[in-house]
């Protein structure tokens, strides 16, 4: 084991002792408030929100009362009835039932548990209940705030102070509270949930409410890296490469080839500057939903590309730009060119027209050629100001949806791949078909934590290497 690994694993174990050791010193002072406080104080242990209110701070007394009063009516009404059954994700199917009508004895279908209400609302209710204990903790912390002010002489803020700050110093909370609760709602719920799929049988044949579906543990994961005839282990890692391939192709032809293109109209004698610049940023403008699925039935083998090389007579038969897998692939990279450079070269047209012209003159006095000057100087510089740009251009493409979707589709299909996988999908799209058309939610939720996975690991790794974070004085 290096010094390196030996660190990450000392900073590692500090950090867990110091949460526990947090842990501690957080239910001591629980402790220590309960025996201290006064009378007003311990009956907010059990209705919160009541010391505050019988010392006149009725703003924050009455807002812990109403989360109360809201959290157990939630529960007794709606969320206990999901939470309870959150471990088996419901026992009774959809079965028949004999009901007595006027023409006599019916069977009707009836019903039983929703396994999707349950490991939704039972995960919201999970949630809540976290909340609320972060909530009352809240409560015994301001009741132990109010006693120590009242201790030392000094005044308890009034209500209309409290309303005051919330437009003045707490203007800060005020501000992202609903910003906060959108992305809670619409980003840390969706993702928990995705989580948990991954860890059922929720596919085709379990739908709610008609089919329960029911945990399964790490098995999917097992069928993901099994490379037997019911597994994915072949096709994931295929796909995964390709994922890596494009997105490096993607994010560096664009990125060079983008920075040749605005060096090349920034150089001193190119005529019509601002016209090359236009034409090149008009690709930006047009959207690409209409641009993509444009280009795609271009290079169809209908399309105009081969209706018309034919026509001259320089091809006897089409080109399969998007039935060969691998001129499929090129061909994805090569249109992704034209839909990247624009950005890059308006990005690197600003970077370069930054970097101090003394520096290519002192290079030109000491001799330096064209070449010399580009890998010493415009190359290092570049790389240390867009070193995050081009990290965060990598970890889009690895989730590009558009480009390979509304070109290819994903395809062309191959049998050395299972499942609707074709070969030119990257992790994403293949989500994107396992949720749509192969309807395996199980499968696809485990396919997201492997993007996220992927995602993740490549990013930070890449990130530690950036010139821009190891030496942030290094162009100052």
């Amino acid at each position: 084991m290096d010094r390196k690994e030996e660190g990450l694993f000392k900073k590692a174990g500090t950090g867990i002792a110091n949460f526990f050791k947090w842990i501690g010193t957080d239910i001591k002072e629980i402790g220590v408030t309960f025996a201290e406080g006064d009378w007003k104080t311990r009956v907010s242990y059990l209705i919160m929100g009541f010391g505050s209110i019988m010392r006149k701070s009725f703003a924050r007394g009455i807002g812990f009362l109403v989360i109360e009063i809201a959290f157990i009516y939630y529960l007794v009404s709606f969320g206990w009835d999901y939470m309870k059954d959150i471990g088996t994700l419901g026992t009774i199917g959809e079965h028949k039932e004999e009901v007595l009508t006027k023409a006599g004895p019916m069977k009707v279908t009836v019903y039983g548990d929703n396994s999707f209400l349950i490991l939704l609302y039972g995960l919201l209710t999970i949630i809540f209940i976290v909340f609320f204990i972060f909530v009352w903790r809240l409560n015994v912390r301001e009741n132990r705030k109010e006693e120590l002010l009242l201790k030392e002489g000094k005044k308890i803020p009034t209500t209309k102070e409290d309303l005051s700050s919330l437009l003045d110093a707490n203007i800060d909370k005020t501000l992202l509270a609903l910003p906060v609760l959108g992305i809670f709602v619409f980003t840390v719920l969706p993702i928990i949930f995705m989580i948990c799929v991954a860890f059922t049988n929720y596919d085709y044949n379990h739908q709610a409410p008609a089919k329960l579906f029911t945990w399964v543990g790490f098995d999917n994961f097992s069928q993901l890296f099994s490379f037997g005839s019911n597994g994915f282990g072949g096709t994931f890692f295929k796909v995964l490469g390709w994922t890596l391939v494009w997105a490096f192709f993607a994010t560096f032809l664009n990125y060079f080839i983008g920075m040749a293109v605005a060096i090349l109209i920034n150089k001193k004698g190119i005529k019509l500057k601002k016209l090359w610049r236009t034409i090149l940023v008009m690709t930006i403008a047009i959207p690409q939903f209409v641009s993509l699925l444009y280009v795609s039935k271009m290079f169809a083998n209908d399309g105009l590309i081969n209706s018309y090389l034919m026509k001259w007579g320089w091809i006897s038969s089409t080109i399969p730009f998007w039935t060969n897998p691998t001129l499929a692939r090129i061909t994805i990279i090569v249109i992704n060119l034209w839909i990247g450079i624009p950005y890059m070269m308006l990005i690197a047209t600003g970077l370069l027209m930054n970097i101090p012209a003394d520096l290519y003159e002192s290079a030109r006095i000491d001799g330096a050629n064209a070449f010399q000057m580009f890998f010493k100087i415009t190359l290092p510089y570049m790389l240390f100001v867009t070193g995050p740009f081009l990290l965060t251009q990598f970890t889009g493409n690895l989730n590009n949806f558009n480009v390979i979707y509304l070109l290819s589709g994903g395809g062309p299909k191959s049998m050395k791949l299972s499942g609707s996988a074709g070969s030119t999908d990257l992790l994403v799209t293949w989500l994107y078909k396992m949720t749509v058309t192969d309807t395996n939610y199980r499968m696809a939720a485990v396919i997201g934590i492997m993007v996220f996975a992927v995602t993740a690991i490549v990013s930070l790794g890449v990130y530690n290497l950036l010139p821009s974070v190891k030496d942030e004085e290094g162009f100052q």
